[in-house]
């Protein structure tokens, strides 16, 4: 891998700064960890202010050399490109990924490098084919004036992005940035450093120009996150990550009112109605509970189930939590990876004991997985369901980011919805239910960014995205994306 070397089998990954792989000035670095076995990966040099500030600056003269204005379709070939290279590289994009975060090869593949191909390419269609807004206006004597709007890019973008979805979430933004004439400055999780400094040299390979897409190496607080947000040449922020984080992040921009867009945490709710098919309601809640081991921000970890099914689908869900293979990543049986550190499965454990301390009756779980000498060294819970919580409870108010649910009774549609609008979180719930109009009525009701019916993670990209509460604020997504990384200016003609 270019701007990687192997030192006694632990590789350096270095910052990308105007086509570059740069060291930092200061010489500061940090181990990263590899979350299935606790051993060493890699050594990855870390960001310091000097060096943010020249990646910043790079950026602002790719654009002042014509990046800004290069044609959309232009652009959206650059995209096309990007994606078909990625195609070509896929097994390095997939090592990579399941070294950083520990998950299983299957979704690797078929979730999380698979969708940075489709970011590439929906993007590259979507600005190609946006039109502008025009409005003809009636003045007086008869006379008439032309409105139209041009849109313009927003010029350097921050652009921060998570551990859960590395390459997933970076691609969801760099792609529409990319495709509106921007520039980037990446900082990707201090934990899933690698795939971001693998894209660099995808995009290199393809013929972006220098300075359009750099990456910074580093950690928040006084360090590189906070000198990229903090920077006054960076003209907006599109941040995924935890609340109290994104909180943070926003009082850093607002002292320089840039426009942010955020995606934050969730706890999710779920609704199971008795006349749901309970297959088709299990099979969907295993996903939405367990997908990724927990780490999404959609996952769900509060279960509401009508009482007179509650038992069977309880029973259902403990079945099939009890079937999730957890073990070595590459294994192509594997279904369940690591949490992604041993401080965030400190954090999950804790809420065991919380559990516990509430009154939880732990129906499976509540654990750390004995997988024998190879991966004790990783950061492992077991799949976790309780039963006998509440929504005053800590355990079901609070995002706990595992492979943990709390199932709650209730019986009447109108109480369903009260609990699951119980929340300070607003980033998305499932219905579950074989009456459509249920479904449709239900779903429009739920304080939530995304409502699903029937089904858990089935996206169309160019639909708006996003939360409200404390799940974030703006969307993205085909237009709404379109609409963050740009600014319209309004041209006015009389005719």
């Amino acid at each position: 891998m270019v701007g990687t070397m192997t030192t006694s089998a632990v590789r350096v990954i270095h910052n990308y700064v105007n086509g570059e792989y740069t060291e930092t000035h200061g010489g500061r670095s940090f181990a990263k960890m590899n979350p299935a076995t606790g051993e060493v990966l890699a050594d990855v040099d870390e960001a310091d202010q000097q060096l943010v500030d020249h990646a910043v600056m790079s950026a602002r003269r790719a654009l002042d050399n014509g990046w800004a204005n290069t044609p959309v379709r232009e652009r959206a070939a650059l995209l096309r490109r990007a994606a078909d290279r990625i195609e070509e590289r896929f097994e390095e994009f997939v090592a990579a990924e399941i070294a950083d975060t520990g998950k299983p090869i299957t979704q690797a593949r078929e979730l999380d490098v698979a969708r940075a191909l489709i970011n590439f390419r929906t993007f590259a269609d979507v600005a190609a084919a946006a039109g502008q807004e025009s409005f003809l206006t009636d003045l007086a004597g008869g006379r008439q004036a032309l409105n139209y709007a041009i849109r313009k890019p927003l010029g350097v973008v921050a652009v921060i992005v998570p551990w859960n979805l590395p390459l997933l979430l970076l691609t969801w933004k760099v792609a529409p940035a990319l495709a509106c004439g921007n520039a980037v400055v990446v900082k990707p999780s201090e934990e899933t450093p690698s795939t971001a400094a693998l894209l660099a040299e995808v995009l290199e390979e393809v013929g972006l120009p220098a300075g359009v897409y750099n990456v910074v190496h580093g950690f928040g607080a006084d360090s590189a996150g906070e000198f990229l947000t903090t920077h006054p040449g960076i003209d907006g922020v599109t941040f995924t990550g935890s609340s109290a984080t994104g909180s943070h992040v926003m009082k850093s921009v607002a002292q320089r009112v840039r426009p942010v867009s955020f995606e934050l945490g969730g706890k999710n709710a779920a609704i199971v109605f008795d006349d749901v098919d309970i297959d088709e309601a299990l099979n969907g809640l295993t996903k939405s509970v367990f997908a990724n081991t927990g780490q999404v921000c959609l996952c769900t970890e509060r279960v509401y189930v009508q009482r007179n099914v509650f038992d069977e689908i309880a029973a259902g869900l403990v079945e099939r939590a009890e079937t999730l293979r957890l073990g070595n990543p590459t294994d192509e049986s594997t279904t369940t990876g690591p949490l992604i550190s041993q401080a965030h499965r400190a954090k999950v454990v804790g809420y065991f004991a919380l559990a516990e301390q509430s009154g939880a009756r732990t129906l499976t779980g509540g654990g750390i997985p004995d997988l024998g000498p190879d991966l004790a060294g990783g950061s492992w819970v077991e799949p976790t369901l309780w039963t006998g919580l509440s929504n005053a409870d800590r355990v079901v108010r609070e995002e706990i980011f595992g492979p943990v649910a709390a199932l709650i009774p209730f019986d009447t549609e109108e109480e369903a919805i009260g609990l699951a609008n119980d929340t300070q979180y607003g980033l998305a719930a499932a219905v579950w239910t074989n009456d459509l109009r249920r479904g449709h009525r239900v779903a429009q009701r739920m304080r939530v960014g995304i409502s699903w019916v029937n089904t858990w993670f089935t996206r169309e990209l160019r639909s708006p995205f996003g939360g409200v509460g404390l799940s974030g604020i703006g969307r993205e997504g085909g237009d709404s994306s379109l609409h963050f990384y740009t600014q319209p200016t309004n041209v006015c003609v009389q005719l």
